[in-house]
């Protein structure tokens, strides 16, 4: 695999277009996939998750063959939503900005078609459209594919669950035998290669990453509560992520709309995305979601279906999905371009087997959270504030009004100031969690079935009261970590959840922290060896709430 745009044989215009937008290394599906394409005219069938960059993996190869000269339709590109349709078609013109002579056309539903029919008269080299549509305007006779050299497939899978076959049959039967095809896929259900076997030519298979794996940089985690309580936890997790920027899905149009009108009123960020919305409003939704005035999107998967947004810190499944090979398309929305993303489930008790055959499926491990307590979420809150504050630029321009400003509070003792402001700024929390209940469950306890004698257990949990300096016996440490001990436990009001955001925030991962075993008056976490000292480091002379910190790693 090819780790550099400049060794991929792609000419100048193309590597200064890249390069302005920010391209530095190729991904594994642009080191595996452009290479071929430029060197072979096999048909391919690449199969990788969504967000990995396939549009340049297909994208930069077809521009560079392009006959600029010729004004017939070369290459059609078929997607399964409208969305995506635009955005493949955004991307190819970026990548096409210093290509003088190249026309690409979008086709899609929920715009005037005569308008985009129009737009085919002058010629369009690439096409790029949805199945129903590009068939519409086929049978008007305002669109030719006889000619085409290149067929590409995006997101076949996709394409057949949305009931696209009858579409993808009339048209693939119409375009030329001598094309190359291109099909892009997920996932590899028997109707993907139902079509790959009959309308490709001996295609090479290409896997980028583990088939229905979960993309590497996602962390999976799962909330269990009453079914009640559903709405409640949503809130807490959003209220205990104070940066969250994400999706939240839902099953129904009913049930999405229901639960973004609930999170607007509750003074969210948020918005529904679902069927029942025009183009318009669609728009307006996806607009506001890329430049950030929304933090929350609550969608259906139908509605998310070819979805490109950037930088998503989280995915919520509001409701696990009926099929499980959906959850991975959820998930790959978020930890995409090498940054970390978090899938959060929220669950109630019978749904816990589902969340061990997703585990099967993405070949990765769930880790269990307790939903977040009314005070660590106030905490969580007023830190991210204090954080934002110490980090604000002074303008000089506010100098003016000081005097102003001087009068009105020169009277007021500073801790009330404090206390008045951040008053003004939380009330909406803490009238909420005030009297907020715990909405945990616990899940029984397993029964214990092996030999052993009754009583026996391979580990006990201790008690609290167990769990003092005194009478307390640290087990040696788990292989290739080390315990780290610091100066607060249980009478500091100390969780497991509190240690490993500290870790986190000192840059470990989940995987970097191991067993927590907290005592009244300390606690111990174990971290990577060539980690530990590192992360103690940091802790070492901080201060959380009151309290100042130390921490050391034992030997």
């Amino acid at each position: 695999m090819i780790t550099d745009f400049l060794d991929l044989g792609l000419s100048n215009e193309i590597l200064n277009a890249v390069a302005e937008l920010g391209f530095e290394k190729p991904t594994p599906v642009q080191g595996t996939i452009i290479p071929q394409l430029l060197a072979e005219n096999d048909d391919i069938v690449c199969l990788a998750q969504t967000g990995t960059g396939k549009t340049a993996a297909f994208g930069l190869p077809i521009l560079e063959y392009l006959d600029q000269e010729n004004k017939e339709t070369q290459v059609l590109v078929l997607s399964p939503t409208r969305e995506l349709c635009r955005q493949i078609t955004q991307d190819l013109q970026n990548y096409a900005k210093y290509l003088k002579r190249i026309h690409i056309v979008s086709l899609y539903g929920g715009a005037a078609i005569t308008g985009q029919m129009k737009s085919l008269k002058d010629g369009a080299q690439i096409i790029v459209a949805t199945p129903g549509r590009l068939l519409d305007i086929i049978k008007r006779k305002a669109a030719d594919i006889s000619n085409i050299n290149t067929l590409v497939l995006d997101e076949a899978d996709e394409m057949l669950d949305m009931g696209f076959k009858d579409e993808l049959d009339a048209i693939l039967e119409s375009a030329p035998e001598d094309r190359r095809t291109l099909l892009f896929s997920a996932t590899l259900p028997k109707e993907v290669e139902a079509i790959a076997r009959n309308y490709m030519k001996d295609p090479k298979i290409v896997t980028v990453g583990t088939r229905n794996a979960g993309a590497e940089n996602v962390e999976h985690y799962y909330y269990m509560v009453k079914e009640e309580d559903r709405y409640a936890a949503l809130k807490r997790i959003a209220d205990y992520n104070p940066d969250i920027y994400g999706i939240i899905f839902c099953r129904t149009r009913e049930e999405t709309q229901k639960i973004a009108t609930a999170l607007q009123k509750d003074g969210y960020d948020a918005d529904a995305l679902h069927g029942d919305l025009s183009q318009a409003q669609r728009d307006n939704v996806m607009s506001r979601l890329k430049r950030r005035a929304l933090h929350l999107l609550v969608a259906t998967d139908v509605a998310a279906r070819g979805i490109d947004v950037s930088g998503l810190t989280h995915v919520i499944n509001y409701n696990l999905p009926q099929e499980i090979e959906l959850y991975t398309h959820r998930s790959g929305r978020t930890g995409r371009a090498d940054r970390k993303g978090i899938s959060i489930a929220i669950i109630n008790q019978r749904e816990k087997g589902k969340i061990k055959r997703i585990e099967q499926v993405i070949k990765k491990e769930f880790t269990r959270l307790p939903i977040p307590t009314a005070r660590e979420i106030c905490e969580k809150q007023l830190l991210h504030l204090i954080n934002g504050i110490n980090a604000a630029e002074v303008s000089t321009d506010i100098d003016e009004f000081l005097p102003l400003i001087n009068e009105q509070w020169d009277s007021i003792p500073k801790e009330e100031l404090v206390k008045k402001m951040l008053s003004y700024e939380f009330n909406r929390f803490f009238d909420y969690y005030r009297k907020a209940k715990d909405i945990n469950i616990q899940e029984k306890p397993k029964k214990d079935t092996d030999s052993r004698k009754k009583g026996e257990r391979k580990e006990r949990k201790l008690s609290r009261s167990e769990k003092d300096s005194k009478n307390f016996v640290l087990e040696e440490c788990e292989k290739g970590f080390k315990w780290v001990k610091i100066n607060l436990g249980y009478k500091h009001n100390i969780s497991p959840r509190t240690i490993v955001d500290i870790a986190r925030e000192c840059g470990a991962n989940k995987s970097d922290v191991g067993r927590i075993e907290i005592t009244n008056d300390c606690l111990y976490v174990a971290i990577k060896k060539d980690l530990a000292k590192k992360i103690a480091s940091q802790i070492d002379g901080g201060t959380l709430r009151k309290y100042k910190l130390t921490a050391e790693v034992l030997k």
